[in-house]
């Protein structure tokens, strides 16, 4: 059975594929139904379920009147009510919590970042180290430990999605946490990329100017070929962003192919691991 984040990305799809087909806008149908537009550009972004009388008001606009497609939709609402990771909402947004349903329903996960090691392959240690320099409190950290440590699970799956991450070198660089904690951290990195379906490239130093330099962002695919790519863009500052249009998630695609032969091979992945060991060794002894 699908997960409640695919058939509430599958039904946000079909919802703006339906008001597409009838060549209606959503201030169209927020006026048709007598709603703020906020409430469909909600529902069309996910970002809220549907309820069922809010669902046949919708087929009846867009005139869905074959009783299999819209018990479809029916089902597709109800199953997509309880969203993973929800248990985490007192310090996950809600923006979070939706990725990480997205990243668990994906085949293939593209991520690029050129200052810190992406959470999903983060130690415990790493985590809590970047988590108290950014202010969190302990309480805080421990929760949010605890659903990292869910999230990772994802990894221990034989079906698990193909991942390839692009990190710049400085993130093997950067002591998180300390020196300790950051070899204990590069040595997961080695364990992990050495694993069947997951790449892990450097983008060195000595790399011109790329893509990575506009900042983080993930490139996600699904394996049923009617769900639409999704491109997650994060600012730890401010806000999270999805796209889910093929016209806009393609240049990201591009652009994580041109990393790839910006980036030091997968395979030479020890020697930058090595090369940042050196930095990470503890100081002699004052004598």
């Amino acid at each position: 059975m699908d997960s409640p984040a695919a058939m509430r990305r599958r039904l946000r799809v079909e919802l703006k594929r339906l008001r597409a087909q009838k060549e209606l806008t959503q201030r169209d149908v927020a006026s048709a139904l007598y709603w703020s537009p906020s409430k469909v550009i909600r529902i069309e972004n996910g970002q809220v379920g549907v309820s069922v009388t809010d669902l046949r008001a919708l087929a009846e606009l867009y005139g869905v009147n074959d009783p299999k497609v819209r018990s479809e939709l029916a089902a597709m609402a109800q199953n997509s009510k309880r969203q993973p990771f929800s248990e985490y909402r007192d310090v996950l947004s809600p923006e979070t919590i939706r990725y990480f349903g997205y990243e668990a329903t994906s085949s293939l996960i593209r991520q690029v970042n050129p200052l810190l090691v992406p959470g999903l392959v983060q130690t415990e240690e790493y985590t809590r180290g970047l988590l108290l320099a950014w202010g969190k409190s302990e309480k805080d950290i421990d929760r949010i430990v605890e659903s990292r440590r869910e999230r990772q699970e994802l990894l221990e799956q034989p079906d698990h999605p193909k991942i390839f991450m692009i990190l710049g070198e400085a993130v093997l660089h950067q002591a998180v946490g300390g020196r300790a904690v950051m070899r204990n951290q590069l040595s997961h990195l080695l364990e992990v990329g050495a694993r069947p379906n997951i790449s892990i490239q450097v983008l060195p130093f000595t790399a011109d100017a790329n893509e990575a330099m506009k900042g983080p962002f993930v490139h996600l695919e699904f394996p049923d070929i009617s769900d639409p790519d999704v491109v997650l863009v994060e600012n730890e500052r401010t806000t999270t962003s999805f796209i889910d249009d093929p016209v806009a998630t393609g240049p990201y695609q591009e652009a994580f192919y041109q990393l790839e032969d910006q980036a030091a091979a997968a395979t030479e992945l020890g020697v930058y691991v090595s090369k940042a060991l050196e930095w990470l060794v503890d100081p002699p002894e004052n004598t």
